[in-house]
């Protein structure tokens, strides 16, 4: 197990630090009240650039049983075009007044992707 963790943090440690970054600069964005698409740009571009979103997903990968088939999922294709179309969807509904609409709409796309995400475990554990 020791060996494992010490071969876990050697291979992300740029995510873990990465991490530590986004943890920061929410921190000080929000003491500073800074606008909150500048803090939200800056933890995607720091996501992206210390692979922080992979560490995420394979600390989820480390979930005893489910863990695996949790992050098979959530790297499906069909999973991100859901999501990507559901906020553009969104945009557009706010832009044209239609705020309230879209939460229940959002919430009617995560009821689909959780209901995915738990069809497939139980798929493949039974």
């Amino acid at each position: 197990m020791a060996q494992k963790l010490k071969a876990f943090f050697h291979q992300y440690h740029y995510a873990i630090f990465a991490w530590l970054a986004i943890a920061v600069c929410v921190a000080v964005g929000i003491v500073f009240r800074v606008d909150e698409h500048i803090i939200g740009a800056l933890v995607v571009l720091i996501g992206l650039l210390g692979q922080a979103f992979t560490l995420l997903l394979a600390g989820i990968g480390l979930l005893p049983v489910v863990g695996p088939f949790i992050a098979k999922v959530l790297a499906l294709p069909f999973i991100w075009l859901i999501n990507g179309i559901g906020y553009l969807v969104s945009l557009v509904a706010i832009k044209r007044g239609y705020s309230k609409d879209v939460i229940s709409y959002r919430m009617a796309t995560i009821a689909l992707l959780v209901g995915i995400t738990i069809g497939y475990i139980l798929g493949k554990l039974v």
